[in-house]
This record gives structure tokens, C-alpha cells and sequence, in this order.
């Protein structure tokens, strides 16, 4: 069989995550710190988990509506609206998805056709430019920079608007390089997509993890942006539940209808008794969340000041769990960087370039860890910071 002729050319041609290659060459190291996986070391609140046993027990087990149980979109239009100040009808503008992941695959399919222009603000999360390519469109790649803090500015983003352009990504707060945008900020972008038809894909899963002591800020909620913005968040960060695969949707009632489609075809429907349990989490689980917050804020405190300490230029992080050092200055790549430290002291961390062009010279550094594997890894770079500058 000639698989390289009968598979798809458009997949065959996406590269693998980075994220996961060096989670794998971690995993197949004995006594290898891990630091590069995003993924909270919390256990899922007990609340939370006893929903989902006494659910299973009850048999919930069959399909639920395609947009999910009707009580937890209703739980999620008050969390919404009392978050936020957004309102969302449960019935006609929300839908429950399988993580946040399978929402962005469906935002995006539902908004572009072939040959429109998604822009994707870089550094960021792996996902976005293969699932535009995949849906046909072309990612537009919008460098950000350290000076700005990797937040996206509207002087950056006027010089990648072009009468293609379809979609704009938004994903604050931001993974990987913990950047956060204000409602200043935002309403700054809001000023440059008045009057055009650009449409606003808000990945907000990382919301409630952020140490500004400000509430958090989405999109929807700048005025006049509500109509043109898809809001994508879940609970696999917040509340620890990755594996349960909780996500969902919030948008207009005309592009929610396109995109339950999708989902009606792609999934039927999310996991029951994940259901249940995310109505347990999003009712009477802040006080968890808050708990975890916390932690996490202690773990980035230690972190920048060891990262700084060590002679790694690195700006503050404001949202969620990682941190971006600056590791130009030793003259090597980023890729070269990760690799040279985990063979020689077996600590892994990510490659900037994992997450775009614009990533190199950076490292990403998940805190999603215990402080004492936070310890030990930096003691280990540090003695991998004396080796470089050594020669």
C-alpha cells in the first residue's frame, strides 16, 4: 500500500505538537522532572469526583441533547452572566463541548471557508494554526513581542488585516507565555475590528488563573463585541478536571446554530457523567478553584524570582500557569536549549518554537507541578546556567 499517495496531503503535512515530543522523550527517561506538560497536579476537587461516581451509579449513562444537559448550560449562562456581565441564552447560545479543544475546531470550521485568513497571535497554544489549515483557511502568523509583554496591540494587529481576513484568535490568558490583556487592552482591538465583518475566537480557559487581585476580562464583554465574538472556555485548568473533557461554547444564536452542526456530526454529544460532574464544579466549587489559584500564584512567585536569579530574563507572568524565560543569551536555540538539559540533568521543558516562529529564544515552564518538583528542576538549571556560561 503506497500510504504516502492514499492519505491526506493536507494532514501528512502538519507537523507533529512539540509539546508532546519531548513529553514523550521525558516519559521514557527514569527519574526525569517533567515541567513541560500543562496539566494541573491538583486532583479534581472530591466534590466533584463523588457527582460523577453517584451519577455513574444512577445510570446516567445515555445521550444526552446534542448542546448538552440543559442544567449545565443554564449553569454556565449564570456563571457568564454573573462573571462577566454577558448573557448568554442556555438554549439557543451555548453548547457543552468535548474540552475546550473540540469548541475550537468547531469555531473555526464554522466561520471560515477556503482561502480566508485566520490571524493567530504568536506565541500561543499548538492547536490553532493546523485546525485553520485543516479547515482550508491560511493562518496568518502575528508575531508578538517580549517588550510588549506577548500581548497583541493594535498597531500589530492593523498591519495583518487584509480583506481576507476572517477570523482573529485571542488566546488570553495566554498559553505559553502567562500573558494577560486588560479591558484596556481589549478595548483597544475593539476599536480597530469596528466596522468589519472580522470575526473574535476568545479562548478563555485559563480565565479564573490569573494574579493581577482584578477580575477576569473576556471579550464578549467589551461593548459592541458581544455580536462578533465565540467564546471558547472549559474545565480542565480551573478546576482540574482535564481528563473529563468538559468544554463549551458561548456565541450568537446565528453562528451557535452553524456550530452545533458540526457538533451534532463530529460528537452527538459530550460525556454524561462529565456533565454532571462540571454542574457540581460550576455551582459550588469557586472556593476549590480559588484554593488552587492560590497555590499556582505561590508557585510563579518562586519561579520568576529563581528564573530572574539565575540570569534568565523573564517578564512577569499574569495568567495561567507558565512562565517564558528569555534564554537567548547562551547561544543556543531553544530547541537546542531543551534538549542539551534534559540529556544532561533530565528535566524537560518545552521549546519556545513549539508555539510558533516567534518563540525562539524562549522556553516554556509549566508551574502546573509541586513546589518541591519546582525546587529541584530549578536547582538543575541553575548548575545548566553555570555550565553554559562556563563554555
Amino acid at each position: 500500500m503506497d500510504y504516502d499517495n492514499i492519505l491526506s496531503g493536507k494532514v501528512q503535512s502538519i507537523k507533529p505538537s512539540g509539546i508532546r515530543r519531548f513529553f514523550d522523550l521525558a516519559e521514557s527517561m527514569s527519574d526525569c522532572i517533567s515541567l513541560g506538560v500543562g496539566e494541573p497536579d491538583f486532583q479534581t476537587p472530591e466534590r466533584i469526583r463523588e457527582k460523577g461516581v453517584q451519577m455513574l451509579r444512577r445510570g446516567a449513562t445515555k445521550y444526552t441533547a446534542n448542546a448538552g444537559l440543559a442544567e449545565l448550560r443554564k449553569a454556565i449562562s449564570e456563571y457568564m452572566s454573573g462573571r462577566f456581565g454577558v448573557k448568554y441564552d442556555p438554549q439557543t447560545e451555548i453548547t457543552v463541548t468535548v474540552g475546550g479543544s473540540e469548541g475550537i475546531d468547531v469555531a473555526i470550521r464554522a466561520c471560515v471557508n477556503p482561502g480566508d485568513e485566520v490571524l493567530v497571535p504568536e506565541p500561543c497554544f499548538v492547536c490553532y494554526a493546523p485546525l485553520a489549515e485543516m479547515a482550508g483557511a491560511t493562518p496568518v502568523h502575528v508575531a508578538l513581542r517580549e517588550e510588549d509583554e506577548f500581548i497583541l496591540t493594535p498597531e500589530i494587529l492593523r498591519k495583518y488585516i487584509t480583506p481576507r481576513t476572517k477570523l482573529l484568535i485571542l488566546p488570553f490568558p495566554n498559553n505559553p507565555t502567562g500573558a494577560l490583556m486588560t479591558e484596556e487592552d481589549y478595548k483597544a482591538i475593539a476599536e480597530v475590528l469596528r466596522g468589519t465583518d472580522i470575526m473574535v475566537l476568545t479562548d478563555e480557559i485559563y480565565a479564573e488563573l490569573c494574579y493581577t487581585g482584578k477580575a477576569p476580562v473576556s471579550f464578549a464583554q467589551i461593548d459592541g463585541m458581544r455580536e462578533r465574538t465565540i467564546v471558547v472556555n472549559g474545565f480542565s485548568k480551573a478546576y482540574a478536571m482535564t481528563g473529563w473533557r468538559m468544554g463549551y461554547l458561548c456565541a450568537p444564536e446565528p453562528v451557535m446554530k452553524q456550530m452545533l452542526k458540526l457538533h451534532q456530526y463530529q460528537i452527538m454529544s459530550a460525556p454524561t457523567v462529565s456533565q454532571w460532574a462540571a454542574i457540581e464544579a460550576i455551582r459550588y466549587c469557586a472556593d476549590d478553584v480559588e484554593r488552587m489559584r492560590r497555590e499556582y500564584d505561590e508557585r510563579r512567585k518562586y519561579l520568576l524570582g529563581a528564573l530572574r536569579g539565575m540570569g534568565f530574563p523573564c517578564f512577569e507572568p499574569r495568567g495561567a500557569f507558565y512562565m517564558f524565560p528569555n534564554i537567548s543569551g547562551c547561544d543556543l536555540s531553544s530547541e537546542e536549549f531543551c534538549q542539551r538539559f534534559l540529556n544532561k540533568y533530565k528535566v524537560a521543558v518545552i521549546p519556545g518554537t513549539a508555539f510558533g516562529d516567534s518563540g525562539e529564544g524562549f522556553v516554556r515552564i509549566s508551574y502546573a507541578y509541586s513546589m518541591e518538583h519546582l525546587k529541584r528542576a530549578m536547582e538543575l538549571m541553575g548548575r545548566f546556567a553555570d555550565d553554559l556560561r562556563r563554555g
